[in-house]
């Protein structure tokens, strides 16, 4: 009897992998969706239509863009967690959305480890602080004593609360002891039109979004957010040249979807997009930009998950903030 129970296990096993080889072969026979959780025109949705384009040529199937804006970014990762599990709907999260807002918010619709599958982080981005030329500062310090002199006067954009661009700000506020009004938006891009057309004056944002107009003159970076300057702009100095070494928000990006999808198409999207981020145009595109591409297993893409949710989760407990 154990004997035979021995090979009837054997032939389920033998037939699971066979009928996942088969789903593989067969992945994709329509248009795939890859959601952005931010307005067009951000860096997010830069990057995922880089990103889209490489993987359509790999896979044979068109990936379409769209734009799903919400809740600093989570709304877009929710629909994907929740959609099926066929590999079909994906989303180019945020670092705010998997790393920040478990801390940030008072409820989550998703727990990042546990509904989502880590297709595979992809890439790595500085941010800097950028003001609108009517605030009179050249540099952080002469920023700082701006402020300091004009406490609730000047106000700042972000991503939505929790996000990133938020903490980096607050994280300024509490190494500097000033006061700024936050003001919200649904993305980089909404926040970005209004600090050019100067409903706000400050705000830190993604270098590539801000890039154009940095060199344009219409805004001025005063700092990057990192621990080495940017090399699309290495004349701006880092916040820790400028006096503040805790004000650190590296941003990046990860490709995810539901957790149930399986293992098979997990692996031939995943093979698709590191193939596209591996790509020399890819590298050199995001380069421009100071971006690096930054492809992953899904188990590295875990272990980084891990550490930077122990990173900011630390920060956002010392500043005491928290999203209603």
């Amino acid at each position: 009897m154990n004997h035979l129970f021995k090979w009837v296990l054997l032939a389920l096993s033998l037939s699971l992998c066979l009928s996942g080889a088969a789903v593989a072969q067969s992945f994709p026979s329509r248009p795939l969706h890859l959601i952005v959780p931010f307005p067009a025109g951000g860096p997010a949705d830069m990057f995922a239509r880089e990103l889209s384009q490489g993987m359509a040529s790999r896979l044979g199937q068109p990936v379409l863009v769209e734009n799903k804006a919400g809740a600093g970014g989570t709304l877009g990762v929710d629909f994907a967690a929740k959609a099926a599990p066929d590999g079909y709907t994906l989303t180019l999260n945020s670092a705010s959305a998997v790393a920040m807002a478990p801390f940030a918010r008072t409820s989550m619709p998703y727990d990042a480890r546990k509904d989502l599958a880590l297709i595979t982080t992809v890439v790595k981005v500085p941010e800097a602080l950028v003001v609108h030329p009517s605030v009179p500062a050249k540099n952080l310090r002469e920023l700082v004593a701006y402020l300091k002199a004009n406490p609730g006067k000047l106000s700042y954009g972000s991503t939505g609360g929790g996000t990133i661009t938020h903490l980096a700000s607050e994280l300024l506020k509490a190494e500097a002891n000033v006061d700024i009004v936050h003001v919200p938006y649904k993305g980089a891009a909404p926040a970005l039109t209004d600090l050019l057309g100067g409903q706000i004056q400050m705000v830190v944002l993604d270098v590539p979004v801000v890039l154009p107009h940095i060199k344009s003159g219409k805004i001025r970076a005063l700092a990057v957010t990192s621990g080495k300057r940017a090399s699309a702009i290495a004349e701006v100095p880092t916040t820790g040249e400028g006096g503040y070494p805790g004000v650190n928000s590296d941003n990046w990006y990860g490709l995810v979807g539901a957790v149930a999808i399986p293992q098979a198409i997990q692996t031939r999207i995943r093979a698709a997009a590191v193939t596209t981020l591996e790509s020399a145009s890819v590298q050199e595109q995001f380069a421009r930009i100071s971006a690096v591409a930054f492809p992953s297993t899904s188990e590295e893409y875990m272990s980084f998950l891990i550490s930077e949710q122990a990173k900011w989760g630390k920060i956002i407990k010392a500043i005491g903030f928290k999203e209603d």
